[in-house]
């Protein structure tokens, strides 16, 4: 039986000053499933993902979220859905005069007004244990790690429960040791928490890691998908170039 889709986006098509960024992008992606999406700076990643959570308007198609489409939704429906999608920055986007307890509060006293802060206390412990760094709720972002800050930045993204991921080249700057920490985390977090993700990426350790499937986006047109295995045997040789 195939399983629920929960993004469902039909013959997207966007341009900047009449440059074509993403030509006619056909895209699933089902539940608890990670979608790596491979390609080129400037080859429209970045630019699905904006579509996505509605800070860019497609020219031509349609993107299904949980079964709604985000072309007909207002401005109060939008901002509920974006509590239901967690988007990690390239850079941990932290707010530097705040500690990170403060960070991580930050929005659940946006979205979430009536909470009590029993229950805020430990929603902000669980989602430090979940990010493996229970202590670190009286530190300034100055004081953590390039790891540690996108740790928090992961944190501060969970912490209102999303069922969907959009990471950014969320292993960016790191080195090989702390992406690899990262990579299983996105890894832990799909299983405990069912969620689904699309991550767009450049580091191909953490794709093999972490990917169900891998799309292959070239100059906006998705060229190829399939398994990791699939798109590493493959014989185009663009697709070769990311594996060699």
């Amino acid at each position: 039986m195939e399983t629920e889709h929960v993004v469902r986006i039909k013959r997207l098509s966007k341009a900047f000053k009449e440059k074509p960024i993403l030509k006619d992008v056909n895209l699933d992606i089902h539940k608890a499933e990670n979608v790596v999406v491979l390609g080129k700076s400037g080859s429209g990643k970045s630019t699905l993902i904006k579509c996505m959570i509605g800070l860019m308007e497609p020219d031509e198609g349609e993107i299904c979220i949980f079964g709604k489409d985000m072309s007909n939704i207002d401005y109060d429906e939008l901002n509920r859905f974006r509590t239901r999608i967690g988007f990690l920055f390239q850079s941990g986007a932290l707010y530097d005069s705040m500690t990170v307890y403060e960070n991580l509060a930050f929005p659940l006293r946006h979205h979430k007004k009536e909470m009590g802060k029993q229950k805020l206390d430990e929603l902000i412990h669980e989602v430090l244990e979940n990010v493996g760094l229970p202590e670190a709720g009286n530190l300034m972002p100055a004081e953590l790690s390039g790891g540690m800050s996108k740790r928090i930045g992961l944190a501060r993204t969970l912490i209102l429960k999303p069922e969907i991921m959009l990471y950014d080249e969320p292993t960016t700057g790191l080195d090989t040791a702390t992406a690899k920490e990262i990579s299983q985390l996105i890894l832990d977090l799909q299983r405990k928490y069912k969620i689904s993700s699309l991550i767009i990426t450049h580091d191909i350790a953490c794709a093999k890691m972490v990917a169900d499937r891998v799309v292959m986006l070239k100059e906006g047109v998705i060229i190829a998908e399939g398994s990791y295995d699939d798109m590493e045997n493959n014989n185009d040789e663009w697709i070769k170039s990311f594996f060699s």
